[in-house]
Parts: C-alpha cells; sequence; structure tokens
C-alpha cells in the first residue's frame, strides 16, 4: 500500500500540533478510499479478517483457563486485535519486534503457538519460546521496559547497516498508553530520535492505565509529545485494520529508508478489564463500554467483507472450524504444560551453570532423594 505514503504525520520537533485521525474504513465497515488505488485486495481483507477472529479465540479460551485455575493471570487483548495484526503484517518477516505483555495477536502471526503464549502465565517458563525463531521477543511485565531494549537492539541494526549497506532491518516496538507515562519510554523516545534508530513505535492507545484514564496521564496527545522528542508522528483509527496497517507500511518504508523514528498512535479500546485480577466495571461506566463494542474491529472487517462481497460462506465456514480447532488445541496444550523440576532453576540461574551452582543442584537433589 505504498500508494498511502503521503499520510498525514507530523514533522518530527518543528511540528506539535494533533493530527487529524487516519481512517480507511468507518465503523459500519463502508470502505473511505478507493480499494484498487490503495492496493486493498479481497486476499489482504480476508488474511486480516482471519488473524483477527483466530487471536480472539484464542484469547477467549486462554481466559476462560485462568478462570478455571489452570494459568495464574492472563491479559486480553480483546478489541485491540486490529491494532496488533494491521502492524505486525505491515513489517517483514526479518524485522525484530518487540512485544510488551498482550500482543498475542501479533504473536500468532508471527507463528507462535498456543503452548509457547502460555506457558509465562502457567508458571512453567519466564519466556515460552527463543526470540531469534520468531523475530518477535518474550513478553515483557515491568511497563516500558521493552522500548529501552527495542530502542538499543535498533542501534545495533544501525551499526550492522553501517558495515553492510544492502541491510535494511527495522524494529517494531509496542507499548500502551500507560506506559507512556514512564521515564524508560520518554527516555527511549529521545534516545530513538537523537541516534536516528531505524525503529517504530506502536502505541495500542487503548483508553485506560489500569483504572487511570488517558485523559488523566497527559494534557499532550503522545503523538505530539514524541512529535518533540523529534520522531515523525501518525495519528490512527487502531478499529480499522486498513488504516494501522496502511501507517505502518508507510512509516516502515521511512524508515527503512533512513528517516527518523517513527511513532504510531493507535486510538483502540480495551474490551476487558487490565488483566484477570481486575474489576472494569469499578471505574468504566457501561455506556463506555457499549460504545466501543459498536467499534469491535472485528465486526468491521465482518462488514466490510459483506459489503464488497468479498467473503462467502464456505470462507466462514472453514474459519469457524479453524476457530474450533484452535480452542481445542489452547486447551490440551495449556493442560499439558508441566512445571519444570526445581533442578531446572539452578540450571538456568545463569547462561552457563557455574561450579557453585552445580554444587548447590547436587545438594537439592540428594536432600529431595533422601526422602524417598
Amino acid at each position: 500500500m505504498t500508494e498511502l505514503a503521503d499520510l498525514p504525520t507530523s514533522s518530527g520537533a518543528d511540528d506539535f500540533a494533533a493530527l487529524p485521525q487516519l481512517q480507511l474504513v468507518d465503523t459500519n465497515g463502508v470502505l473511505l478510499i478507493d480499494a484498487e488505488t490503495a492496493g486493498i485486495t479481497p486476499d489482504l481483507v480476508r488474511g486480516f479478517y482471519r488473524d483477527m477472529v483466530l487471536a480472539r479465540q484464542f484469547d477467549q479460551e486462554a481466559y476462560h483457563l485462568q478462570r478455571q485455575g489452570e494459568l495464574g493471570l492472563w491479559l486480553s487483548c480483546r478489541g485491540q486485535e486490529a491494532a496488533q495484526v494491521g502492524s505486525i503484517r505491515a513489517v517483514r518477516p526479518s524485522d525484530h519486534v518487540f512485544p510488551s505483555y498482550r500482543e498475542q495477536a501479533a504473536a500468532m502471526c508471527r507463528g507462535l503457538e498456543p503452548r509457547q503464549l502460555l506457558t509465562q502465565w502457567r508458571g512453567t517458563s519466564h519466556g515460552g519460546w527463543n526470540p531469534d525463531d520468531y523475530r518477535f521477543h518474550i513478553y515483557s511485565l515491568v511497563l516500558s521496559t521493552q522500548l529501552l531494549h527495542a530502542t538499543g537492539y535498533a542501534l545495533g541494526v544501525a551499526a550492522d547497516r553501517r558495515k553492510n549497506a544492502a541491510l535494511d532491518e527495522i524494529v517494531l516496538c509496542y507499548f500502551g498508553d500507560g506506559s507512556a507515562s514512564q521515564g524508560d519510554a520518554n527516555e527511549a523516545l529521545n534516545w530513538a530520535a537523537t541516534t536516528n534508530a531505524p525503529i517504530v513505535f506502536l502505541c495500542q492507545n487503548n483508553q485506560w492505565a489500569i483504572s487511570t484514564p488517558a485523559s488523566a496521564q497527559s494534557r499532550t496527545p503522545l503523538h505530539v509529545r514524541a512529535a518533540g522528542f523529534g520522531l515523525t508522528t501518525t495519528l490512527v483509527d487502531g478499529n480499522d485494520v486498513l488504516a494501522v496497517h496502511a501507517a505502518t507500511v508507510a512509516a516502515a518504508e521511512r524508515t527503512r529508508a533512513g528517516g527518523p523514528p517513527e511513532l504510531i498512535e493507535a486510538i483502540t479500546y480495551r474490551m476487558a478489564g487490565h488483566s484477570t485480577s481486575d474489576d472494569p466495571t469499578r471505574y468504566r461506566e457501561p455506556d463506555e463500554v457499549n460504545l466501543w463494542e459498536e467499534r469491535d474491529p472485528i465486526r468491521r472487517v465482518r462488514h466490510l467483507l459483506d459489503e464488497q462481497g468479498w467473503a462467502d460462506q464456505q470462507f466462514h465456514a472453514a474459519l469457524e472450524g479453524e476457530a474450533v480447532e484452535l480452542a481445542e488445541t489452547t486447551r490440551s496444550a495449556c493442560r499439558a504444560l508441566d512445571a519444570p523440576a526445581l533442578e531446572d532453576t539452578f540450571r538456568h540461574t545463569l547462561v552457563s551453570e557455574t561450579d557453585e551452582l552445580r554444587t548447590e543442584r547436587e545438594r537439592y537433589t540428594a536432600w529431595r532423594e533422601s526422602f524417598a
């Protein structure tokens, strides 16, 4: 969708005005731009719809598993599927991605399986996958730490590109509006801007930082604040998967070509609580939730498919069957995750087990076996 490279953006530190919000499909699923001109094809939209439906199915199953005591905690991405699918599908598989802790939709697009995404929440692993295998980092549970990690990684990418001009990898980093209030986030944005790091930050502004509304966090929109640091910024309807995709494609192309780092603020909504430990009814009004339910990103794409005649009943039936299979796989994969042996803690405390750790492990094993 390179035809949309002229999307409204800030011009970096010289432009501190709030931007218009990019939208290509309205809340009723009506396309607001010529599909052919924008490079929008039926296959593209069907692919987005499949990714979003399967992500929500997995998310729902994980939520139920937590309520059944199979997971210690779960952080839902329900309502944020468009922001994740549209952006992750806009970058190359070779571009490294740094998530926060609710990027299930993005992770699944990178090929991660339910078993891998559940291990951390079941308490059987600190990560669940090798980031290099998927170009997708493990979840960062401490707010905004991944922004610094991503920026540091991007500086390594820049160093590699100076040695080999043919390399054009970039970094994509996800975070939320609550994280934007952390010092680490502001340091990362400033550091990325001053070093011209090849990175695109994508903020899923889901309106709430646990129980604190975005309006109480900052008097200035995040994309305006980021422009003040010197990043090129874009404001997009985060429930419009086509708009998010177009904005991310354009941002990635500019950054890949050597432009300054970019920030995309995607306005979306967290339909569930912050986590399964949170009760959002204590701080959110039902009317607000109902309003955003009507803006459901999956329903919007379904309406678009129906209006354009881009998907038939056979497609929807096959997808429904795929979702049922995913639900069954998720349940069985979760229950098959066994707790690791305590001896593994000694082996994995450091990259290589030291003599002292090995001695402690052997002593523990001998003590445990003495009860047999």
